[in-house]
């Protein structure tokens, strides 16, 4: 959520930024304004009663010492027509900021001065590319047919028991997975992580706090007996073990690493887009978590670049790096970096990661800060990054080390699995 005291200091700058996320923010930042403004007005004739009040019950403690009952009960009486006006006056004043906190939630984050403006992934921007595309042959099928193959994924398992999107793996794809899940857990330690392991369902405070919600409802799983969400990421509930939090200076950097299973209502399109492991409601992903003061957030976000391009470099995946544009990036995001991997078979990129710097927009929702030396308090930055979600890495995975022998494994995976290729 935005600053309001920013929105009023810069606010053609607002209005400007946000259209680079082809937001159309005037009439908003106006209803915003004005919105504030009468939470203001209502404030002060509050503020202006309570201190009246105030300024009556001194007057009456001094006319009952003099004896002057009667004029202090007359008094009494003017305090007591003052209360039921601050009563009204403070029902107005919650509508007044529930009214301003409506409009605020509704408007994004501001995009770094580097996002490039844009609509679709079409304009995204490539920054970095590395690796060399394997040389395979005609014969050379997609993952969804070697899961098939080699038996290690059923996908109509998966959704005779559940529905689409939810595979299951067996034998040496679930131990592919656990594998993954070790290494990626073991590198992010490595790096000064630390280990998380959160709950798997938030309730509506956590949503709202990293911007889920109100903005993606829609896409999440809704537990309404309880009024709980499945997580989508671990960074929501991640994130929220510090909502509502003053840490010390000496606190920072935090930096957090988590393994969970996500769960995501995303409807797409059909075909091989969707197809095997390209797209599901179920899936396994490591999530890393920072953070920062402001004056270091962005290099934080630099170094958890390349902690996601170390991972694929030792697993010898060819990958890219893009920027995102403004109309492809997140609600929350202030800058987005998507990693995607080179998938053989199927001639295209997919995306396994999403490396973010919200800056203070998620922890100005969760009231988190800190407090320097000084004794001043401050909003924190939070970033984070999928370091890495599994599908379309198992998926480029299978692909890419694809012989007529079988699946050859990674070598840094292979103390990890106890095999070194599904055959």
């Amino acid at each position: 959520m935005l600053q309001i005291q920013f929105i009023r200091d810069h606010t053609q700058e607002v209005i400007r930024r946000l259209a680079i996320k082809n937001f159309d923010g005037a009439v908003i930042i106006t209803d915003i304004l004005m919105a504030d403004d009468h939470r203001k007005d209502v404030q002060k004739r509050l503020d202006d009663i309570n201190a009246e009040s105030n300024n009556l019950a001194r007057e009456i403690g001094i006319l009952f010492k003099s004896g002057k009952t009667a004029e202090a009960n007359t008094l009494k009486e003017q305090t007591a027509s003052l209360k039921i006006k601050a009563k009204e006056l403070e029902s107005e004043m919650d509508a007044a900021r529930t009214m301003l906190d409506d409009l605020l939630v509704r408007v994004p984050n501001l995009p770094h001065s580097s996002v490039p403006a844009g609509k679709t992934a079409e304009d995204n921007e490539i920054v970095h590319s590395e690796g060399q595309m394997p040389e395979l042959g005609e014969d050379a099928v997609p993952h969804w047919d070697l899961a098939t193959k080699y038996d290690i994924i059923d996908f109509n398992l998966g959704n005779k028991i559940t529905g689409a999107g939810f595979p299951v793996y067996k034998g040496k794809g679930a131990r592919l997975q656990r594998s993954l899940i070790n290494f990626f857990l073991d590198k992010a330690i490595e790096a000064g992580y630390t280990e998380i392991q959160p709950p798997l369902a938030v309730n509506a405070a956590s949503g709202y706090g990293t911007g889920q919600l109100p903005d993606k409802d829609g896409q999440m799983y809704y537990i309404g007996q309880d009024e709980l969400y499945l997580i989508p990421t671990a960074e929501v509930p991640v994130t929220n073990l510090y909502r509502d939090v003053i840490l010390k200076e000496d606190d920072l950097p935090v930096k957090n690493v988590a393994y969970s299973a996500c769960f995501r209502r995303e409807a797409g399109s059909y075909g091989k887009d969707v197809r095997g492991l390209n797209r599901l409601h179920q899936f396994d992903k490591v999530e890393i978590v920072q953070i920062r003061k402001a004056e270091e957030s962005y290099t934080a976000l630099e170094e958890m670049k390349q902690h996601v391009a170390g991972l694929l470099r030792l697993l010898g995946i060819p990958f890219r790096i893009v920027r995102l544009c403004g109309g492809d990036m997140s609600f929350t995001s202030a800058l987005t970096y998507d990693f995607e991997v080179w998938s053989g078979a199927q001639k295209r990129w997919l995306e396994v990661s999403s490396v973010s710097n919200f800056e203070t927009f998620q922890s100005n929702r969760m009231k988190l800060r800190y407090k320097d030396d000084t004794g001043k308090i401050h909003l924190t930055h939070t970033l984070n990054g999928s370091a890495i979600a599994l599908p379309r890495v198992v998926a480029a995975l299978l692909e890419n080390n694809q012989t007529p022998d079988g699946i050859l494994i990674p070598e840094v995976l292979r103390t990890y699995t106890g095999f070194d290729k599904i055959q």
